[in-house]
């Protein structure tokens, strides 16, 4: 008792700019990873509008940012994000990196819902003389929603590990006081107590994200 008493505001406090953290983010990165998945899918050559230049940069792009680490992408665009946010610390600091994280996981994932899709119903909208755009909005995305929900889950809890490396730079959340308190000062409690604080936090995601995807894939 006397440690929730001692810790239990820090550790909340922690909670919540963790969970602004990830929901900031996670808007940005949904606006901008669907439509950049989809262009992925439809850019390639079986795509509804192939574009080969298009796709080879694109997708040049998104692999060069997969490929690097959360921490080594978080040091690396340093600059930029000075220019853009005004603040390299705090969560100003850390949310245009969590985008350039996530938005590249996101469009991957969201290009492999959409190839999922049975090509045979794409073809049947097309033989009734439906456009392409009707087609991509209004069939493709629907067919591929309980895929996107699983991977929009995913890169969900990527994103809320990649919260916790970010308080390595003093952006706040339960990352910055397992690392200040837990760490620096010798407090394994504390770090103990913001592990389980995760760990809830990813199954309550893991397991609301399970049930709308089959939800989704029964209706």
């Amino acid at each position: 008792m006397s440690f929730i008493n001692e810790w239990g505001p820090t550790i909340w406090t922690g909670f919540l700019e963790t969970l602004t953290m990830t929901s900031i983010t996670l808007v940005i990165s949904v606006i901008l990873g669907i439509p950049l998945g989809v262009l992925l899918v439809n850019s390639s050559n079986q795509g509804l509008h192939p574009n080969k230049s298009l796709y080879t940069v694109v997708n040049w792009l998104v692999n060069i940012f997969r490929s690097l680490p959360f921490i080594i992408l978080l040091f690396l665009i340093l600059p930029l994000t000075k220019i853009i946010a005004g603040t390299t610390i705090g969560i100003r600091g850390v949310i245009l990196p969590l985008v350039f994280y996530c938005v590249p996981y996101l469009a991957r994932l969201v290009e492999s819902s959409i190839l999922e899709v049975d090509s045979g119903i794409i073809e049947a909208y097309q033989s009734m003389g439906i456009s392409n755009g009707k087609i991509i909005v209004n069939v493709v995305l629907r067919e591929a929603r309980s895929g996107l929900v699983r991977g929009l889950t995913i890169t969900t809890i990527g994103l809320v590990g990649a919260t916790a490396m970010a308080g390595l730079v003093g952006a706040g959340g339960l990352g910055d006081i397992a690392y200040q308190y837990g760490f620096q000062r010798y407090q394994p409690s504390v770090m103990y107590a913001t592990i389980v604080v995760l760990i809830v936090l990813v199954q309550i995601v893991q397991t609301v994200g399970d049930i709308c995807a089959k939800k989704l894939q029964s209706d």
